[in-house]
């Protein structure tokens, strides 16, 4: 079976969907079925994003965006600092 790629804001609404087909008195086997995932695949959604609503999915998204962004900006600099130490000890 080929994955698919699902955005937060996308699990966060397939969650939802169950939700409702739970309220229909639905059976989690039947309401996984319908949004096309494992049970696994949605308890472990239900773990994730099970209390967020798709705004704060998309805040989640950009934060982890920009702390990935960051980091590459500390390595690069803590690679600047260590070429510049090596420099002023005479080791170049």
């Amino acid at each position: 079976m080929k994955q698919k790629r699902r955005s937060p804001e996308q699990i966060i609404k397939k969650l939802r969907e169950v939700d409702v087909l739970l309220a229909e008195g639905k059976t989690v086997k039947e309401a996984c079925r319908h949004i096309e995932v494992c049970e696994q695949t949605y308890y472990s959604w239900k773990r994730k994003y099970g209390k967020m609503e798709v705004k704060e999915a998309k805040r989640l998204k950009d934060l982890e965006k920009e702390n990935e962004r960051l980091k590459r900006l500390v390595a690069e600099l803590s690679l600047d600092k260590a070429i510049m130490e090596e420099f002023i000890k005479g080791k170049y």
